[in-house]
């Protein structure tokens, strides 16, 4: 065979489709691999990526990555699972579930590429030993070669001394990977990775080629590592986020996609070297990445802990903490030189946190819920929307409310400056940021000088233009952009809508199209509720409030009868609220209440909820799971201890009813025979009179007689004796 034509036979063996191995499919690392490898062309790695290439997958999404169906050309995914009642992941064209290394070695056999990820569980440690081990004595049978991926980390390096004492900032390269020290918890990964690149040396043939990837700290998607941070800054429900130890530690991090790209490279091109470094070119501290995460999905505070008090921490393992406190400073030459990667976040997560945010929210579905409730003074506005915020855990934004909070926090910020001396020396604030807090200390002072003088001027009332900057403050705050929101009746009016939700526009249009508002589409109300009665209706259900809900409120009759007035008059006219959300296309919900008369407003929430959907979030914590268990067991148990004592109590009430009905009844059973032998006693006397004068005489006679004689037949003697001396005959 000549040159051309076994180069062209090696073209068309690197185009042909491969099957890929991958361990552990449904855990962080193995699906987000999976998913990119089953969507990539083989040798596509091989071509220079173009300008155009790079700018059309900018805006593209990671988590949109779809796989094709299995073709030519194409990588074929297979794989086990770490947890046996997963199912098999939509871009894997097969699971494997064996029982037996050798079953294992069978199907191992029949991929071209094998790829073991000890990143994530250090059981697996053992395995993939084994079947690079297994592999290799094997090579010798290959028809063609095979390659072995190790995924390892960079925590084998932790303990590496400088390159130069004097210049530590010196980065270590693939070049020095023979100098590397491992973290003493991550002897058994270097000890798999030294056995994988012997075997690699080995090889019978170029049969069986191997290589060694030390990652860095994996982010993207759904996260694993940093997904601690991210958790915690999204559900707000700590005023700042932890920073284990000093936070001056670099970490070496890459994207889970861009990782993926890596071994992309490495299947298509099989590199010289079998030792590569996958790391971004990003220099990152663990304080500069935690307070990047807090900043644009929590608080934007930070709070350091010390190390010591980290490994207390029961949301992250050792294994985790270790290398969040990694301190290294790592630069994957060979890849910047050699392989052709479409980077997802080549500077890293601090200058691509934006698109690392959205990831996250779409890779879970930490979608916010953003709903707006209106309707007239007491048709219940403010309990259905407890009950929404209940349900889908987001805030409840009142009115009075947010203006009480917006002026608590201003006078936060213009409090004495002994009062924030702690804050700002615990984050350790820069002159810069501290110079900008001045100015706000009296941008601040101002405003609450003019709220107060317009409180006075009003009868405790806010003039409309501040309580729309306090509303539109509270809606773009970080817990509304990241959980959602339930604005309670408010806005009331079309121009108030307009001053919340629009843009500001520098000039007005005349057209028809001025009417399509640029509205601000991260606070706009996805879901608008409309809740209505008639008049009579509500009047009548504020009537039949207590006299202690109504006292102090607007709802008492003169009060109330205005608000209901103002309510019907400012929705008569064409610009309504409601008109305004029309407008932009986000038609309301509209809701009769009167319908649900006698019924409770929990019954108005769940005909919202099928609307609206499932919620969004976390769901329930553990510690709120167990809270709700004990809840719904102690519930359990009352219930049953009140039907078991009112079933007592109907058996003790029957039986005293039974034993109360049998006395009765014996009472007038004796009763009647009482008077049954009274009446028998009456009957009896004619007869016993007429017996004792008539027949006891003859019959005394007779039987006297009957003596005397002695008959044979004394019956017959004794009836012709009375037939013969009836007195009646005589």
């Amino acid at each position: 065979m000549s040159e051309e034509e076994e180069a062209v036979a090696e073209a068309e063996e690197i185009i042909r489709s491969q099957r890929i191995f991958l361990n552990h499919l449904d855990t962080y690392g193995g699906s987000n691999i999976g998913r990119y490898l089953a969507s990539c062309i083989v040798g596509a790695s091989l071509e220079e990526i173009s300008e155009e290439e790079e700018e059309e997958d900018e805006g593209r999404s990671v988590v949109e990555v779809s796989p094709p169906k299995p073709k030519e050309g194409i990588f074929q995914v297979v794989g086990t699972l770490s947890q046996a009642n997963s199912t098999k992941p939509d871009f894997a064209v097969e699971v494997y579930r064996t029982s037996s290394q050798e079953e294992l070695l069978d199907r191992l056999l029949e991929c071209d590429v094998i790829i073991y990820n000890i990143t994530e569980d250090a059981k697996q440690i053992e395995e993939a030993t084994w079947a690079a081990t297994a592999l290799h004595a094997e090579s010798k049978n290959f028809e063609k070669q095979k390659v072995f991926i190790l995924l390892s980390t960079i925590m084998t390096w932790a303990r590496s001394k400088p390159l130069d004492p004097e210049d530590p900032e010196i980065p270590f390269t693939e070049e020095d990977y023979r100098r590397r020290k491992p973290h003493l918890n991550f002897m058994e990964h270097i000890n798999a990775e030294k056995t994988i690149t012997k075997l690699g040396k080995t090889q019978i043939k170029g049969k069986f080629t191997t290589y060694v990837v030390a990652s860095g700290v994996q982010y993207g998607a759904e996260e694993r590592l940093l997904h601690y941070f991210f958790k915690l800054s999204w559900l707000g429900e700590t005023p700042a986020i932890p920073i284990f130890g000093d936070g001056r530690n670099f970490i070496p991090t890459i994207h889970i996609v861009d990782l993926a790209a890596v071994l992309q490279n490495i299947i298509d091109h099989r590199p010289r070297t079998h030792y590569l470094i996958a790391v971004d070119e990003s220099i990152q501290t663990l304080g500069e990445i935690v307070k990047c995460i807090s900043r644009n999905v929590g608080p934007g505070k930070t709070q350091k802990v010390p190390r010591e008090n980290a490994f207390l921490n029961k949301d992250l393992t050792q294994a985790q903490l270790d290398e969040l406190l990694v301190n290294l400073r790592m630069e994957a030459v060979f890849l910047k030189e050699n392989f052709n990667i479409k980077w997802v976040s080549q500077g890293g997560i601090v200058e691509n946190i934006d698109q690392v945010v959205n990831e996250y929210k779409q890779s879970r579905g930490l979608l916010p819920v953003k709903i707006c409730v209106l309707g007239p003074p007491g048709v219940g506005k403010t309990s259905i929307t407890e009950e929404l915020c209940k349900r889908y855990k987001v805030h409840h934004i009142k009115i009075k409310d947010v203006i009480t909070k917006a002026i608590e926090n201003l006078e936060q910020i213009v409090a004495p400056k002994e009062m924030v001396e702690i804050e700002v020396e615990e984050e350790e604030e820069e002159e810069e940021e501290e110079e900008e807090e001045a100015d706000n200390v009296e941008e601040a002072q101002e405003l609450l000088d003019s709220i107060k003088e317009n409180m006075e001027q009003n009868a405790g009332h806010l003039d409309d233009n501040y309580v729309v900057r306090f509303m539109r403050e509270m809606l773009i705050s970080m817990p509304c952009k990241n959980q959602g929101y339930v604005l309670d009746g408010y806005p009331k009016t079309y121009d108030l809508a307009k001053d919340l939700f629009n843009l500001e526009e520098e000039e007005e249009e005349d057209d028809v199209r001025s009417k399509m508002h640029h509205y601000d589409k991260l606070i706009i109300p996805d879901y608008i509720i409309s809740l209505n009665a008639s008049d009579e209706f509500l009047k009548n259900r504020i009537m039949n409030l207590p006299e202690a809900v109504v006292a102090g409120t607007h709802y008492t009759q003169d009060r109330y009868l205005r608000s209901l007035n103002l309510f019907r008059e400012l929705n008569t006219d064409d610009e309504t609220v409601l008109n305004y959300f029309d407008e932009l296309e986000i038609h309301p919900q509209c809701i009769d209440v009167s319908k649900f008369e006698g019924l409770e407003n929990r019954v108005i929430a769940r005909e919202i909820i099928k609307n609206i959907g499932e919620p969004r979030n976390y769901g329930l914590t553990e510690e709120e799971m167990e809270e709700l268990e004990r809840k719904q067991a102690e519930e359990r148990l009352k219930r049953e201890a009140k039907e078991k004592a009112d079933l007592e109590q109907r058996e003790t009430e029957e039986r005293a009813q039974k034993l109360a009905n049998w006395e009765e009844w014996n009472k007038r059973l004796e009763e009647v025979k009482r008077q049954e032998q009274e009446l028998l006693e009456a009957q009896s006397i004619p007869l016993r009179n007429y017996l004792m004068k008539h027949v006891m005489p003859t019959l005394m006679q007779g039987l006297n007689q009957c003596c005397m004689v002695r008959p044979d037949d004394p019956v017959d003697f004794l009836a012709e004796y009375l037939f013969k001396h009836n007195p009646e005959f005589d």
